[in-house]
């Protein structure tokens, strides 16, 4: 079981789920507990809320005389010890001032203790009741009280002065008909002044009826219904609340796989950029540490391969220049040896052919030394190049090369950036070089410094690349077979050793038609880089 647990990242998920949904139960059994118990606390509220509201209503309304009479007939009807006290002689605590304030009542139980604000006395006197229980005696003489103080009060006033008090869980009306489901006897129990207990086997709920003294009405409060069930605006948070922690673990769960999964991706990814001496940071022995492993494992063969094949071409290539010097020499051997000029003439081709398989062999060395381990900066020894200066380096070393085109740098504000400075100018001049081969008249430099990067444009008025073929001449030994041929000279690397040292600088070269010259226009976009000061 351990192995499998360490093995499998799946399986750690299933697990860490289940997990997670034993701790959404705890907290919705522990919400729903604690809910349970705000409903209970505001059931008891709202069950004592009418006599509560009767007792302090009548207080607030009689002289401070009369109120012990009051106080001895409230006892007398419901069997509660009632105690008046002023409001800044009983410690209360922040949330229940405030209830009392707003003229909640607070409910205690085990005994029961009510205490609730008499209204009209200048917020000072609190009305303070304890009682063992409650039971039927409350229930019976709270509709006595109530009976006895509407019959004080003319009769088109009953409705206001019910709507003035606070009937909790009691709805409160006044009939002028006895409901038809009453028997003969318990007919007889109203007409007699008793409060007839009606109960509803529908709902189990309790409504209690009472006959005005000396009227034709009758009072009926309920239906009182238990409150069992747990409301709506309470089960409503509740479950928002368990989805909400739910989906909060499953994401910390997901957010930890996709967070290895992230770095995986990141690997391949400068793994293919060509950065092949990244690895990945196995924390496991599951399936995403073994994919880790395979990744690392694959960039190692993949590096070890590249390293030998650069190699191999290092070695052919300085393998050759011994050659080709014996051959050169040989040449000038024999050209010293004839005046013949046929001879002669043959001797120079070969010569030149020496020289370009010469330079072809530096070529090819550039590109396998840009190719190794120094791609994307990785070995670069970066400096801060003046790129003004360094484009007129350029134009001084191509214009005496090339007297019938005209190389020109536009004006602009001199800019410096953090970069290899050789490498640079190297990729610099060979866009010049091909642009001074396929140009007609007119080479353009341009310099352009913006917040992240710094552009280099070199533009020239020739024939200009097909958009399907932009992407190909970036490739080794990659011709057009257009205007821009074979014969015009080259060996198709100098773009690609372009493209290899704006890889090692971290940016890119892109190529387009020129605005203003109308041949190509290439793009050199170098990234700055926070000074090493």
């Amino acid at each position: 079981m351990r192995q499998l647990f360490s093995h499998s990242s799946f399986f750690k998920f299933y697990i860490l789920l289940g997990l997670a949904l034993c701790v959404v139960l705890l907290i919705a059994l522990g919400g729903r507990s604690f809910i349970e118990q705000v409903r209970r606390e505001d059931y008891r509220e709202q069950l004592v809320a009418l006599p509560m509201s009767l007792m302090t209503h009548q207080l607030g309304e009689v002289s401070e005389d009369e109120r012990s009479l009051l106080l001895s007939r409230f006892t007398e009807h419901l069997g509660m010890q009632l105690t008046l006290r002023r409001i800044d002689e009983v410690k209360l605590g922040y949330f229940a001032s405030k209830r009392i304030k707003r003229g909640s009542v607070l409910v205690t139980d085990d005994p029961w203790r009510l205490r609730q604000r008499v209204p009209g006395t200048g917020d000072e006197w609190l009305l303070e009741a304890s009682l063992p229980v409650w039971s039927e005696r409350q229930w019976q003489g709270s509709m006595l009280l109530l009976g006895e103080w509407l019959a004080t009060l003319p009769y088109e006033e009953h409705e206001a002065a019910l709507a003035a008090l606070r009937s909790g869980s009691w709805p409160l009306s006044l009939l002028q008909t006895l409901p038809d489901n009453l028997t003969p006897k318990q007919q007889g129990q109203l007409a007699l002044g008793n409060v007839l207990t009606l109960l509803s086997s529908e709902k189990l709920s309790i409504s209690l009826l009472y006959q005005l003294p000396n009227s034709s009405s009758w009072l009926l409060a309920g239906p009182i219904t238990r409150g069992d069930t747990l409301p709506m605006n309470l089960q409503l948070p509740l479950l928002l609340g368990a989805m909400a922690v739910l989906c909060l673990i499953i994401y910390l769960i997901m957010r930890r796989i996709e967070t290895r999964m992230a770095r995986l991706e990141l690997a391949a990814t400068r793994i293919a950029s060509g950065r092949l001496e990244t690895r990945v940071k196995v924390e496991s022995d599951d399936s995403l540490g073994r994919l880790g492993m395979a990744f690392n494992g694959m960039a190692s063969q993949v590096q070890t391969l590249l390293r030998g094949q650069q190699e191999m071409i290092r070695a052919v290539s300085h393998e050759l220049r011994t050659p080709v010097a014996r051959i050169r020499f040989a040449v000038q051997m024999v050209e010293d040896m004839t005046d013949q000029p046929a001879i002669r003439r043959q001797l120079q081709g070969i010569d030149a052919d020496i020289a370009e398989l010469d330079e072809l062999v530096d070529e090819i060395l550039t590109y396998a030394r840009l190719g190794g381990e120094t791609v994307n900066g990785a070995e670069l020894e970066m400096a801060l190049v003046d790129c003004r200066a360094m484009a007129e380096r350029v134009i001084d070393t191509l214009a005496p090369l090339h007297e019938g085109l005209t190389i020109e740098l536009t004006d602009g504000a001199d800019i410096e950036l953090l970069a290899e400075p050789r490498y640079l100018q190297r990729a610099l001049q060979n866009l010049v070089s091909n642009a001074c081969r396929y140009g007609k008249k007119h080479i353009t430099i341009r310099l352009w410094s913006e917040a992240q990067l710094v552009r280099i444009d070199v533009e020239d008025d020739g024939p200009g690349i097909p958009a399907e073929a932009r992407t190909d001449i970036f490739k080794p030994f990659t011709r057009l077979d257009d205007s821009r041929a074979r014969s015009l000279g080259g060996y198709g690397l100098g773009l690609s050793i372009v493209q290899k040292i704006m890889a090692g600088h971290g940016g890119s070269v892109t190529v387009d038609t020129s605005p203003t010259l109308g041949g190509a226009r290439f793009t050199l976009l170098v990234p700055r880089r926070e000074s090493l000061a």
